[in-house]
């Protein structure tokens, strides 16, 4: 019997060998010192995210680029692309972590008003709602087993073990004292101990007239668009918060639109609406609503017309129609 081993891994390398590789690979290293010094405080491998779109395609002998079988995206050879310059890599990722922090100052102001907003609505019906389960679709009541897991799941059930886990773990003072006083903890104090995901996953669940009051709220004419929404905007904070790559991340499911004027106007193709672009100008429409005289938007056009220019990393792998820069903010 032939044992399922795995390869060995690649050797190490010191950061002296690295620059080397790099340079062996065709990338111009204007300064050797600064790429060690830079490769030492970010990794080799955070940034070969970033210069992954430069390297060369490979082609078979008709000179078509091969896809891979899987990801149906391009197999990329180990060589670099004519022009791909180390430095203006780090500028590119610089890019990426200030869009980074752009992005979670827009899903905070959307994630805290969201809270807010559920919880009023919810907390108006019961204030121990989030506890009672008439309130849940019924559907989001059954147990089924996962096909991928062989496992029992209940929705419900696991999101209020999530729930009482973060109340328990929750170190506000607001939820501190309640336990202290041996006090029930309302809608509207539970709500400070919950992730973006525990919102996200709780709204999914509610019926439908619940959801609907709540989209109400935020100018939202289909409560599933909401429920997308919140789903993927759950992903790119997580990608945020772990400092992950995302100025040309693509998402696996396209944003839904609502048929209104704002998004009419924007005319957001298939492209756009998997990925950044798409996002922002969902997370701007949430935001506007929230903050009317809010400059978000201005501050991250902005930083879209800085991102530095790199022939195989475009605007157009952000989601936008050509490389001219952010369109007109004032069509938004």
């Amino acid at each position: 019997m032939v044992k399922n081993t795995l390869s060995p891994p690649k050797p190490h390398q010191n950061y002296s060998q690295l620059v080397a590789l790099l340079e062996s690979r065709g990338m111009i290293i204007p300064d050797s010192e600064r790429a060690k010094r830079k490769l030492s405080q970010i990794g080799y491998y955070r940034l070969s995210g970033f210069w992954f779109p430069c390297r060369e395609v490979k082609k078979n002998l008709l000179g078509t680029g091969i896809l891979h079988p899987g990801t149906k995206q391009p197999i990329r050879e180990n060589t670099f692309q004519a022009g791909v310059d180390f430095n203006e890599i780090v500028e590119l990722y610089l890019f990426d972590k200030k869009l980074r922090l752009l992005m979670l100052d827009a899903i905070e102001r959307i994630e805290i008003h969201i809270r807010s907003v559920v919880a009023h609505e919810m907390g108006y019906h019961d204030p121990l709602a989030y506890q009672n389960d008439k309130f849940i679709n019924p559907k989001k009541k059954n147990t089924w087993k996962d096909r991928k897991t062989n496992k029992i799941r209940n929705l419900w059930v696991e999101w209020s073990k999530k729930q009482q886990e973060l109340i328990r773990r929750s170190k506000e003072d607001c939820i501190k004292w309640h336990k202290a006083e041996r006090k029930a903890i309302p809608f509207w104090v539970a709500v400070e101990s919950w992730d973006l995901g525990n919102l996200s996953k709780y709204y999914s669940m509610l019926r439908a007239k619940y959801q609907r009051k709540i989209c109400l709220r935020l100018g939202i004419s289909n409560e599933k668009t909401l429920e997308n929404w919140l789903h993927e905007i759950n992903i790119l904070r997580n990608r945020c918060a772990h400092h992950t790559r995302i100025w040309n991340q693509s998402s696996n499911n396209s944003l839904p639109v609502l048929p209104i004027p704002y998004f009419a106007k924007l005319s957001l193709d298939a492209r756009a609406l998997k990925r950044m672009y798409g996002m922002i100008c969902i997370m701007w429409f949430l935001v506007k609503r929230i903050g009317p005289s809010s400059h978000w938007l201005e501050t991250v056009s902005l930083l879209i017309n800085s991102k530095p220019s790199i022939d195989c990393c475009p605007l157009t792998a952000m989601g936008f129609s050509d490389n001219t820069g952010f369109p007109d903010i004032n069509n938004f």
